[in-house]
C-alpha cells in the first residue's frame, strides 16, 4: 500500500464478474487517534470533517459507482432495499440495481456479504451477536430473490474466537435456538465463555441452505495495525464492507 492510500481487502470467492466487493482496513485516512486513520463511522466521536474526507477518499480511490448507502445500524434484523429505502435504520441492505453500493460498518462485529451465482443481486449484513441472535442473516437470505442454494457468502474481519468473551446469557440465547451452537463456545471461568462468531454465522447460513461460504479467520481484536476493535479500544473507528453490481 502506498503512503496515504486507502487500504482494503478483496474477498476471495468465485463471484460473478459483475459483483464487486471490498472490506476496508483502518489504514489510509485522515482521522487522528484514537480513530486513526480511515474511520468511516460518523457516530463514534470523530471530527465530522475527517469522516467526510475519509468517505470521499473511499469513493475516489476505490472508484465506486456512487457513495455507499450508509445504514443507521441498530443491532437488529431489518433489511432494506438500498436503492429505494428512506428509513435506513437497519442492519442489512440488498439491491439488484447496478451502481448502488450496499455497506455495513464494523469494529468487531461480523460483516457478511452475499451475492447470487448469476451476479444479479447483492447484500451486506452487520452481524454482531445481537444481530445474529435476532436473525439478521436469515432475514438477509430471505430478502434475496435467488434461492439459498444459488447464494454465496463471504465473512469479513471480525473479533476472533480467542478474544470474544461472553456470558452465560449470550451462550444460552444461541443454544436455545440451535443446540449445535454449543460447538461455538469454549468454557473459561464459571459463567464466562469464548465465542466463535464465525462458526455461529456459518451455522445460521447453513441452516438457511447456503453451503458456499468463504472468508473468515481475520481477527480485529488481535491485529491492532490493520483493524479497529471496539472490544480492545472502546473509543475507536469503524471499517466498511461494501458490495455492488457493475453494469453488465
Amino acid at each position: 500500500m502506498r503512503h496515504g492510500a486507502v487500504d482494503w481487502l478483496r474477498p476471495d470467492w468465485p463471484c460473478a464478474a459483475r459483483v464487486h466487493a471490498v472490506s476496508t482496513t483502518r489504514q489510509g485516512g485522515v482521522s487522528l487517534a484514537p480513530w486513526a486513520s480511515l474511520n468511516l463511522g460518523d457516530h463514534v466521536g470523530d471530527d465530522p470533517l475527517h469522516v467526510a474526507r475519509n468517505r470521499q477518499l473511499l469513493v475516489s480511490q476505490l472508484q465506486l459507482p456512487a457513495s455507499p448507502v450508509w445504514l443507521q445500524q441498530v443491532h437488529g434484523a431489518r433489511v432494506v432495499d438500498a436503492a429505494t429505502a428512506t428509513d435506513l435504520r437497519a442492519d442489512a441492505a440488498r439491491t439488484d440495481r447496478p451502481g448502488v453500493v450496499c455497506a455495513v460498518l464494523t469494529a468487531d462485529c461480523l460483516p457478511v456479504l452475499l451475492c447470487d451465482r448469476a451476479g444479479t443481486e447483492v447484500a451486506a449484513a452487520h452481524a454482531g451477536w445481537r444481530g445474529l441472535a435476532a436473525g439478521v442473516l436469515e432475514a438477509s437470505v430471505a430478502a434475496m430473490r435467488a434461492p439459498p442454494g444459488e447464494l454465496l457468502a463471504w465473512f469479513g474481519p471480525a473479533i476472533g474466537p480467542h478474544a470474544f468473551e461472553v456470558g452465560d446469557d449470550v451462550r444460552q440465547v444461541f443454544v436455545d435456538h440451535d443446540a449445535r451452537a454449543a460447538q461455538a463456545f469454549k468454557a473459561m471461568t464459571e459463567g464466562h465463555w469464548l465465542a466463535d462468531i464465525y462458526l455461529l454465522a456459518r451455522q445460521r447460513l447453513e441452516s438457511c441452505g447456503i453451503t458456499r461460504i468463504f472468508g473468515g479467520g481475520l481477527c480485529t481484536w488481535k491485529d491492532r495495525e490493520r483493524f479497529f476493535s471496539y472490544r480492545r479500544d472502546r473509543v475507536t473507528g469503524r471499517m466498511a464492507s461494501l458490495i455492488w453490481l457493475q453494469d453488465a
